[in-house]
């Protein structure tokens, strides 16, 4: 961390292709990069992850301004973007590395992101129980070259994939309109 304006957020959402447009080009965000984290191996590729071995999530680290946009937002914001009460996966993709966490950084972090699984509990849309995890941050391996900015890079397969997946559909039948732009 740079500096004291600077945090780390890590969340895991499924494919990390749909986790990134949320988050990228808000004020305060610096930046916000596809990788793998949580598992065991080492700079693991997207085929090792896939593969189910390296015990790696697909997630997405943001670098941010807390003065300017709160982790509590964040983690809002995070929320409406997933299936938190999936236990297989997200959405089209199933297995653990499409499972759904947020990585906490500090003490700080781990008590706003319990606190706001336990609000989501409650005053969420889902009548079944939120299942992601909250675990402590691991080493974070960022994604090959092609995966990052994907909805920039390819924006017609990339909004192809997030309708088709069912992600786009489930976000507004949740959270209403705009919730994943």
């Amino acid at each position: 961390m740079a500096n004291n304006n600077e945090e780390k957020a890590t969340f895991a959402g499924g494919c990390f292709w749909c986790m990134v447009k949320p988050f990228d080009e808000l004020p305060g965000i610096k930046a916000v990069i596809s990788g793998y984290t949580g598992g065991d191996k080492e700079n693991p590729t997207y085929e090792e992850v896939c593969s189910e071995t390296t015990g790696h999530y697909e997630a997405v680290q943001i670098t941010f301004d807390p003065t300017i946009f709160p982790y509590e937002r964040l983690l809002e914001l995070y929320w409406q973007q997933i299936d938190p009460t999936d236990t297989g996966g997200q959405f089209y993709d199933r297995g653990q590395s499409y499972q759904t966490a947020i990585f906490y950084y500090n003490e700080q972090q781990k008590q706003l992101a319990e606190a706001s699984k336990e609000k989501l509990e409650k005053e969420g849309p889902f009548k079944d129980p939120i299942v992601t995890k909250i675990l402590p941050a691991k080493a974070f391996y960022p994604a090959e070259e092609y995966h990052q900015h994907y909805y920039k890079k390819n924006p017609t397969h990339y909004q192809a994939y997030h309708q088709g997946s069912g992600r786009a559909g489930f976000i507004k039948q949740n959270w209403g309109e705009k919730k994943d732009e």
